[in-house]
């Protein structure tokens, strides 16, 4: 067979910050469930229908470890038949309600939602409820590659202390292994979140943490063991913030100016249609994000979710939250949506599936005119993209794949297969930055959000501390290993995110008080057990009651905060 034009690489990562409560009032449930039931079990089947016709879908993906912990528990698989048998009933009542009425149009909308989740809930059925497990087959049978992440999704460049981003890497390691039963080749960064290594000095709360040489995160994803890597495309270009973020907050300017003093890349213009090689202990190949697909796929003003015949996302029916509306040509006033029509909406994406094919073998062809050899096209997204905010995302997948494979100048490879075949042989030094807006950390550290980077260092802080003091005591194991589930959780970079975007500020600020308020409470239970004072029977119940809320990362082992 002979070489195609050029290799298509889909990436896709999937996450939702811990959500679970074992029993206890909900905070959050329905991102998860939603995100099963509309993105993970749709994008298995569509695996499984390219199989039956040869099709190996070949794309990689990435599940959080904190997102395998949720799916492989028992309150996920209670909360997920729940859900699904609540949406059949609410889809049976829409459904009574408009004939009721005499709208026929919406009566068999509702059928087509009833008939969604009964398949939803088949399918979770053929899984026995394990839907990792189904992903863990595809990959065993070489249909795709899954790869892993840092534990709770933590923004690495900003955590203040290289034991607390050790622990994040080589724990979302272990975690991969546990779900996998193998070693993950690939990591994604979260926010493809990058930092070398330099004398840092922490941006705000500088009283807590003094300045330090720190180990660039490469050198940690070399220890674990990984492979690969995604970064921005900006980041191949030098690396510079876009824009005025670092004018809005000075804390990130001076950060920035730190990073700069110890630059030693050439801004050139790279080209994000190769691999290039980082020199760490053991090298590590980078891949980098393709911007016209991204621009294509993830826009809803300029790429395909936004076309009329889609199903709206926002508007929607209660008291079931069924969406019977499509996105209409009046894109800004829900009260002007139209109907939805499922086969308009089929016959877009068999033209949307063409156009991308056609930008892809564009882009490659341009590359190849000009260096005479096939590129790697790299397009990644978020996983919940597909099927949650754009409901026919998963079906334009199923077209797209389905094409590549019977066109001989394009082939789709998984990174792991690619890097086999082609080594990168060039190295390159990378800036700092990750592929928020702007290209640096503003979207994660502003002045929105300085108030959660300072408890956070102080909480860093005072649990490193307390491991020096406390590890060699067997009796407060289990209390330390509690407070690293709250630290960990603290780290998520879903609360500073959502407090900067708007879009749950109540709802992140809560979540990050409450895991502060268990880490405080829980560390001085370990300070009154380790003085062998009798516990505060108030902090002892807090304890447990952690405990038994976040049952996740078990036998969680200290020594990963070396």
């Amino acid at each position: 067979m002979s070489r195609p034009l050029g290799y298509w690489v889909l990436v896709l990562h999937s996450h939702i910050p811990y959500v679970l409560t074992h029993g206890r009032t909900p905070h959050g449930t329905d991102w998860l469930v939603e995100a099963a039931a509309e993105c993970y079990l749709p994008l298995w089947e569509l695996s499984q229908r390219l199989l039956q016709q040869g099709i190996p879908a070949r794309y990689t993906i990435s599940f959080t470890p904190i997102l395998q912990e949720q799916l492989a528990s028992d309150a996920f698989r209670a909360e997920m038949a729940s859900y699904l048998q609540f949406k059949q009933e609410a889809a049976r009542a829409d459904m009574h309600e408009f004939r009721r009425q005499g709208i026929r149009w919406q009566a068999g909308l509702a059928y087509f939602w009833q008939q969604f989740y009964e398949r939803q809930q088949g399918l979770l059925k053929e899984l026995n409820g394990d839907l990792l497990r189904g992903f863990r087959q595809l990959q065993d049978s070489g249909a795709a590659e899954i790869i892993t992440s840092a534990v709770t999704h933590g923004y690495l460049p900003l955590i203040g202390h290289d034991e607390c981003v050790r622990a994040q890497v080589l724990l979302g390691k272990e975690t991969y292994r546990r779900h996998f039963g193998r070693e993950p080749n690939g990591f994604w960064l979260p926010e493809c979140a990058y930092r070398p290594g330099y004398r840092w000095a922490p941006p705000v709360a500088r009283e807590v943490i003094s300045p330090y040489e720190r180990r660039g995160i490469e050198q940690f994803l070399s220890e674990a063991g990984v492979r690969y890597f995604f970064v921005d495309t900006h980041m191949l270009r030098g690396g510079e913030p876009l824009g005025t973020y670092l004018a809005r907050f000075p804390a990130l300017a001076q950060l920035f100016k730190q990073f700069q003093r110890t630059y030693q890349g050439e801004r050139t213009e790279r080209s994000p249609y190769r691999t290039y090689q980082l020199p760490a202990p053991t090298p590590l190949a980078v891949f980098a994000r393709d911007p016209m697909t991204t621009l294509q796929v993830w826009s809803g003003e300029h790429g395909y979710p936004g076309d009329a015949r889609y199903l709206e996302f926002h508007k929607q029916h209660f008291p079931g939250r069924l969406r019977y509306w499509r996105v209409s040509e009046n894109k800004a006033d829900l009260a002007a949506k139209q109907p939805y029509e499922p086969y308009a909406a089929f016959e877009a994406v068999q033209a949307h599936a063409d156009h991308f094919v056609g930008l892809l073998k564009q882009v490659l062809g341009n590359y190849y005119m000009q260096t005479g050899e096939p590129g790697v096209l790299v397009s990644m997204y978020d996983t919940e993209l597909f099927g949650h905010w754009w409901f026919e995302g998963p079906e334009w997948l199923f077209a797209v794949i389905q094409r590549i494979a019977m066109d001989p100048e394009l082939e789709m490879v998984t990174c792991s297969d690619y890097l086999e075949r082609f080594p990168p042989e060039e190295v390159v030094w990378l800036p700092e930055g990750s592929w928020g807006e702007g290209g640096f950390h503003y979207i994660w550290l502003n002045e929105q959000t300085v108030w959660v980077w300072e408890q956070l260092y102080q909480a860093e802080a005072r649990f490193l501390q307390g491991l020096r003091l406390y590890r060699s005591h067997p009796p407060l194991q289990p209390y330390l290993q509690q407070l690293a589930r709250e630290l960990l959780l603290l780290q998520s970079s879903d609360w500073p995110f959502l407090i900067t975007t708007g879009a749950a500020r109540d709802y992140a600020e809560l979540r990050f008080r409450d895991h502060w308020r268990r880490f405080e409470a829980i560390a001085m239970l370990i300070e009154q057990l380790a003085s062998g004072k009798e516990p505060d029977a108030a902090l002892l119940a807090l304890y447990q009651d952690s405990w038994q809320r976040e049952p996740i990362f078990k036998n969680l082992p200290l020594d990963l905060w070396q």
